[in-house]
């Protein structure tokens, strides 16, 4: 466990409290919504190293409450809130995988219109030297990435429109459990014989799990009619 300062300043006041780093920064970037066990101590300080505590009038002037909770909340997500090497190292690496995860999702090779494995763009963020802002939002980071692999292969965010039929022992499983939750109906008939068929558009990337998937749960018996690349 490693204690941190971390420090809010407004209104010509500063104000300090000692937490856990790695606790603080799960609850700044969302990751916990409580901060229990996050505060070392239930103090405001002006000055921490000095051990000189806020005084309550400048809480109310900045904060307006003498809440802890409230005032730590503010001062971890607003405030100065100092990181160790280890801890922005684990940001960057968890960056790099969300980005390679949703470059691999979205995007084809638009001369064989097959999807990038994971392998390849992380082969490619390697080649182009690209450098992962650590606090940076990963989809906003993969659409600028992007543009920069486009310099190096051809390559494009789409679709993969697919038409297929489930006979009718496995349709009602298949429906509920692929495809409602891993893409968007675009046409959807259940027939007189409880089979169903349908059109559905999904990540591109995701192709070989979305079909794998569907074959697993009707045992090899859904029909694929078309895929299409949109």
């Amino acid at each position: 466990m490693t204690n941190i300062i971390a420090r809010y300043v407004s209104k010509g006041e500063k104000f300090e409290i000692i937490v856990d780093s790695e606790l603080a920064w799960e609850y700044r970037l969302g990751k916990r919504s409580s901060l229990e066990n996050v505060l070392i101590s239930d103090t405001v300080y002006k000055d921490a190293n000095k051990g000189e505590r806020a005084t309550t009038s400048s809480l109310q002037k900045v904060f307006g409450t003498t809440d802890i909770m409230k005032i730590a909340d503010i001062i971890i997500k607003k405030g100065d809130l100092p990181i160790t090497a280890e801890r922005r190292n684990k940001l960057i690496e968890e960056n790099r995988k969300k980005i390679i995860t949703i470059i691999s999702r979205n995007c084809i090779d638009t001369r064989t219109n097959a999807p990038l494995p994971p392998s390849r763009v992380e082969n490619l963020l390697k080649e182009l030297k690209v450098k992962i802002d650590p606090f940076k939002d990963a989809e906003e980071q993969a659409a600028e990435i992007i543009k920069e692999i486009k310099k190096v292969i051809p390559i494009k965010i789409a679709k993969a429109n697919i038409q297929l039929k489930i006979p009718v022992e496995y349709a009602s499983k298949v429906y509920n459990q692929v495809i409602l939750k891993m893409s968007t109906v675009v046409k959807s008939n259940w027939n007189n014989d409880g089979s169903w068929e349908g059109e559905v558009e999904i990540p591109a990337g995701t192709q070989e799990a979305f079909i794998q998937k569907v074959n697993e749960l009707s045992n090899n018996k859904t029909i694929i009619k078309n895929i299409r690349i949109i």
